[in-house]
């Protein structure tokens, strides 16, 4: 089984503004785009599992134009707090690397 990370041309994340997180799953193809979204495998309740979060905290939108997949989640604490481990929130992404795409 191959995993999110050997499909997706780009998965990141970012910053959207000072409170949430967005984790940006990009495609080459309209095909691989497909095969993820079509999987049924990127849904609320595993982002929310993967980032200990309640599924209702998640929104995943998919763009099928961009064969992109969005999801934003809420960050623990605020950008820039004093216990903020990750100020531009660039290292969120990692869990969604080894995902199992069927």
């Amino acid at each position: 089984m191959e995993t999110l990370g050997s499909i997706a041309k780009v998965v990141r994340s970012k910053n959207a503004g000072a409170l949430y997180f967005t984790l940006d799953i990009m495609f080459a193809e309209d095909r691989e785009y497909q095969r993820v979204k079509d999987s049924g495998v990127i849904t609320h309740e595993l982002i929310g599992e993967l980032y200990g979060l309640s599924s209702n905290a998640v929104d995943v939108i998919y763009y099928d134009v961009a064969y992109a997949i969005k999801i934003t989640i809420p960050r623990d604490v605020p950008s820039g707090d004093p216990s903020d481990t990750d100020v531009y929130g660039a290292q969120q992404h990692a869990p969604l690397l080894s995902i199992e795409i069927p």
